[in-house]
């Protein structure tokens, strides 16, 4: 009966969903009891997410915080919180509550997607950041939340604190909020299954498995099945043999430059059949490249003008048809290098990439 009233007056407490207060409530006694900022690893999430508890006035009270305030056009962080508080629709913080010098805390998650099929021809990874603060509806104590989010990098925290929009999870504005607020569910899983948190019963969990990576040991077996499927199946098996024991070498040596990183990675790809193109190709490079890939002729349609990542719908439209897709290693620089493996290995692939540290993206 509790929760019905609750929903029934327009608080954020869905007792289904795990969207809702009494599960951001949990996660915010564990931030606030015990470590406030971490990171972790997500199965099929790219990169780490980020979750962090942050203050108002105390988190923005050091010399860079002040200077991004003042940028902005504000005297002091109750100001900018007051700023974010009039597009969530939470009462402003008093003049009274100013001088008593009073914490307000809110939480932000920070983690990676796959972009929308139109942002795929700009971008690799899309960032997601959702902030949450809670607030009171119909009682004098916590009982509810409002969340802002945005895409963009925080150069300036402030700032992108301030241009941050209120949303509904419920009701996305493009393809993008689409993917990130369906994401996000299972993030708050993943978080929850972290940090140890027993869920209500009757909250209906987005996926019923274990989101978390498993502790596996990379062995030299790992890079081989790794060599056996981006070059889908095409090298000798000695020439296996001596490339996983070089790529399990640098691997144990924990390189954190990245010309020791890659070194080793690009030895092995030049031993494939691989492309490494300039970010500016034409079609007829495309098709004749990837002809020799797969050894088979490759002509593809596609518009007037195309060029470059443009082409990659196409390319990866005529490659399905012949159980194909086209891959690439990230150079991190303004190069491709590209290679194709067979559709059924993708999924497999990525898992590994995320394993042996060879990173491989899905164009």
């Amino acid at each position: 009966m509790k929760n019905f009233f609750s929903n029934f007056f327009g608080r954020n407490n869905d007792p289904k969903s795990i969207v809702s207060f009494d599960v951001m409530d949990l996660i915010y006694s564990e931030l606030y009891n015990g470590n406030n900022n971490f990171e972790f690893k997500m199965k099929g999430v790219h990169d780490t997410i980020s979750v962090s508890l942050y203050s108002f006035p105390s988190s923005f009270d050091h010399e860079e915080g002040r200077a991004e305030i003042k940028k902005s056009g504000f005297k002091n962080a109750y100001e900018v919180l007051n700023e974010i508080y009039k597009k969530i629709n939470i009462g402003p913080v008093s003049e009274e509550q100013m001088l008593q010098e009073l914490e307000y805390d809110y939480i932000h998650i920070q983690f990676y997607t796959e972009p929308s099929p139109e942002a795929k021809k700009y971008l690799k990874h899309v960032l997601h950041n959702f902030m949450i603060f809670f607030c009171c509806t119909n009682s004098l104590e916590t009982n509810d939340f409002r969340m802002i989010y945005n895409n963009s990098y925080f150069l300036d925290y402030t700032k992108g604190i301030l241009e941050a929009e209120s949303i509904d999870v419920n009701d996305p504005k493009n393809e993008t909020q689409k993917i990130g607020f369906k994401e996000f569910e299972k993030i708050l899983q993943g978080i929850c299954q972290h940090l140890n948190i027993a869920l209500p019963e009757s909250v209906q969990l987005p996926l019923q498995e274990n989101l978390l990576p498993e502790e596996v040991e990379i062995t030299q077996e790992t890079f081989e099945e790794f060599i056996r499927l981006v070059s889908r199946g095409s090298i000798d098996e000695k020439l296996v043999q001596k490339q996983s024991k070089k790529l399990l070498k640098n691997f144990k040596k924990g390189h954190t430059e990245y010309h020791e990183i890659v070194q080793g990675h690009w030895a092995f790809f030049e031993i494939i059949d691989a492309w490494n193109s300039d970010w500016k190709f034409d079609p007829e490079d495309a098709e004749a490249f990837i002809s020799e890939m797969i050894g088979e002729d490759l002509n593809f349609d596609y518009p007037e003008e195309t060029y470059s990542h443009d082409l990659f719908p196409y390319i990866q439209s005529a490659l399905e048809k012949r159980g194909f897709e086209l891959m690439s290693y990230d150079t991190h620089g303004d190069n491709y290098l590209f290679f194709v493996a067979n559709k059924s290995d993708v999924a497999r692939i990525l898992e590994l990439s995320e394993l042996t540290k060879i990173e491989v993206d899905s164009l």
